[in-house]
């Protein structure tokens, strides 16, 4: 299936090699003339009746020639523009802030003086508007150059042209680009294997039920985990599969218990006895890495259903590699889940170099293991074998606590259990699993304190709604 970029998804994601090609292309074009008005429009937006001047630093490559054409329509709209070539920052009261130093071309640290420079945009108390990449973020990853130290603007504000580019949504990139606007400077929409999720990607499967329905029409999951101490993770993934729909749930625990209280529809089994009952499983969730939980993803990973393996599982997949072997072998759908500590053990690396290029080893664990994968983090990558990859731009940090990647898992089996395909399955439950979470924050309960059980009854509400809305 041909799943690069079409006008039905909203917005393409180019790395800056492709960018390069089309402007390459494009070269009789005035694409920096249409890029300066693009900004100056957006900048006009910002300024409403504001007429205090306008700062921009324009630096010496084509972001600052961008930059001067914005300064040239500002000032025939009417706007006072001030613009500093140099170092030195101009004193006034100025209304907005521009940044038009580095674009997506700059490949080094910044250091010296634009260093000092970037400090002093940073602190300005007014809005910022970055003009296609905020200045020492890299475009293709989300880095800021030169890590932690490293000099980056942190605009309110970022004019993209051409097209969005994947540093802007993921790692550090949302924390530095601010509210995002894409202008495609009157080209035609770019083939490209990359885009920003949305709910084009797996609207067609947001279907309402048949009136004449029964339990066994929506699946029967098997939760796989919950060792001793870690009853809960698989507990989480079990009532986040029966809330968002799947007929029949089992947790399989390895330690077990009598009954879950606050769920008491669950049906908690020996981990073998809920195998023998499911046709979709999810496995890692509090599956500690023992003998026994080793035996249980041997026999999983043979087994003819639909697979998600998160946590322990991926851990045990790192560790033996012929585990790891048979699940990308498997007949039937995989998926894998993992964050990038645990991304980093499948690919034999390191966490700073999974984070270094996130597209770029989500797409290799897809490969890999035959499998649809969601690299999670601050803009999570899915990826699918056949080379396509999504950014996910919804939720907050109300994520960042124990528990949240259980409740993805069991979302994602409870579509996988209902016939969802693996790709659109994990698209849904990524996109549905952030929306969630800033519902939740909307309403006053996060990102601060957010728990990963609150996420369950928003996120079936909110499948609903979809379902009715599609």
């Amino acid at each position: 299936m041909n799943r690069l970029y079409n006008e039905a998804m909203t917005k393409p994601l180019l790395h800056s090699a492709e960018l390069r090609e089309i402007e390459t292309r494009h070269a009789a074009l005035p694409l920096m003339e249409r890029a300066g008005t693009a900004a100056a429009r957006v900048a006009l937006d910002l300024l409403g009746k504001r007429r205090a001047p306008v700062l921009i630093f324009a630096g010496p490559g084509n972001n600052g020639s961008d930059a001067r054409v914005m300064a040239r329509v500002l000032r025939e709209a009417g706007i006072r523009v001030v613009i500093a070539d140099g170092l030195a920052v101009p004193p006034g009261d100025y209304a907005l802030v521009v940044d038009g130093l580095f674009g997506i071309g700059l490949a080094r640290p910044i250091s010296g003086d634009y260093a000092t420079l970037i400090a002093r945009i940073n602190a300005f108390a007014g809005p910022v508007l970055a003009l296609d990449v905020p200045s020492g973020l890299d475009a293709d990853s989300g880095r800021v150059l030169g890590g932690d130290a490293g000099a980056c603007v942190r605009a309110t504000h970022t004019a993209t042209f051409i097209a969005g580019k994947p540093g802007l949504y993921t790692l550090a990139g949302p924390d530095h680009c601010g509210e995002i606007s894409i202008h495609d400077l009157g080209l035609p929409p770019p083939q490209a294997a990359g885009a920003l999720l949305d709910r084009h990607e797996f609207s067609a499967w947001l279907r309402p039920r048949p009136r004449n329905s029964h339990k066994g029409s929506f699946g029967s999951l098997a939760v796989i985990g919950g060792s001793a101490g870690m009853t809960g993770a698989a507990l989480l993934a079990a009532r986040a599969a029966l809330h968002l729909g799947a007929g029949r749930v089992f947790a399989g625990l390895l330690e077990r218990i009598a009954v879950d209280p606050l769920q008491a529809e669950l049906m908690l089994r020996a981990a073998d006895d809920a195998l023998d009952q499911a046709t979709t499983v999810v496995i890692g969730p509090g599956l500690g890495q023992s003998d026994a939980a080793l035996t249980l993803l041997r026999r999983v990973t043979s087994a003819d259903f639909s697979l998600l393996l998160d946590a322990d599982a991926l851990n045990l997949m790192a560790r033996h590699p012929v585990v790891a072997t048979h699940v990308a072998r498997r007949a039937q759908p995989s998926v894998i889940t993992p964050h990038p500590a645990e991304a980093a053990r499948l690919l034999t690396t390191t966490v700073d170099e999974v984070q270094a290029d996130r597209v770029a080893a989500a797409l290799r664990l897809a490969q890999q293991f035959k499998a649809v994968v969601a690299l999670k983090g601050c803009g999570t990558v899915l990826a699918h074998p056949d080379g396509h990859w999504r950014i996910n731009t919804t939720g907050n940090p109300g994520l960042a606590s124990g528990g949240t990647g259980d409740v993805l898992a069991g979302m994602t089996g409870a579509l996988l259990a209902q016939g969802w395909p693996a790709w659109e399955a994990l698209c849904a439950a990524v996109h549905l699993h952030g929306a969630a979470a800033d519902a939740l924050a909307t309403q006053g309960h996060g990102p601060i304190g957010l728990s990963a059980s609150e996420l369950i009854p928003t996120a079936r509400t909110l499948l609903n709604r979809w379902t009715l809305d599609d």
